[in-house]
């Protein structure tokens, strides 16, 4: 193994070892994040570390700022709803193209393999490996996509940031419920029904994340004699 390969092996296990701490609720948005604690917790090289950091400000999960070094992002409303509309588009376009990729005679083995992983780990309740089977299912759809673009766009939306931020109660039903029918769809090759059950998707966790929302304010919101309401 060459000292490149080494430093980018390092970097990905520092990315992945966040991203997890985020869907574990480890690590909180907002939360800054140490290089010196990063290279103890993960017996990299300070430089693996700082390349982390930046594949992942790249894809926007952390800020990095001047004197002030690295930071998990933290989305408002307004964001995290850019972020769904954006990621929306993106997954139908994702199941449309892996689905014309099965309907083009490509192997539908590591969607099938990515999916059982989901459902084993969503039948065990296990959200570590739920956030790992996850991202499998994503990467067997972008490589039966085989579209480069999508290869390189996609792990840009910061929706590990929104599932952080945002854990409505009913999330990870919406989200299996979703994954099945998205997945049946593109392993048909039907690539219409594909961008659909996509596109639904999203629309789900964003009706799941406000009706949260809602609750949250109404909950807060002051009574008559001026106490909050529980």
């Amino acid at each position: 193994m060459s000292l490149t390969d080494a430093t980018t092996s390092a970097s990905s296990t520092v990315v992945y070892g966040i991203l997890n701490g985020l869907a574990e609720q480890k690590i909180v948005p907002g939360q800054r994040l140490v290089e010196v604690d990063l290279v103890a917790q993960y017996d990299v090289s300070r430089n693996s570390v700082r390349e982390a950091l930046l594949q992942l400000a790249a894809q926007g999960v952390v800020e990095l700022q001047r004197n002030k070094g690295a930071t998990i992002r933290s989305l408002s409303i307004e964001e995290t709803l850019e972020v769904l509309d954006v990621a929306e588009r993106m997954t139908g376009l994702l199941a449309r193209s892996a689905a014309q990729g099965i309907a083009a005679g490509k192997s539908d083995t590591p969607l099938r393999e990515a999916l059982a992983e989901l459902e084993q780990a969503n039948a065990t309740g296990d959200t570590h490996a739920f956030a790992r089977a996850r991202r499998g299912l994503y990467r067997a759809l972008l490589h039966i996509s085989g579209s480069r673009e999508l290869q390189r766009l996609f792990p840009s939306i910061q929706m590990p940031v929104v599932y952080a931020q945002h854990r409505p109660s009913t999330l990870q039903q919406v989200r299996m419920r979703d994954y099945l029918a998205m997945c049946d769809a593109v392993l048909r090759g039907d690539a219409c029904a594909a961008d659909a059950a996509g596109m639904a998707h999203v629309q789900n966790v964003r009706a799941a994340i406000l009706t949260q929302l809602s609750s949250t304010v109404s909950g807060a919101r002051p009574s008559a004699d001026g106490a909050a309401q529980n």
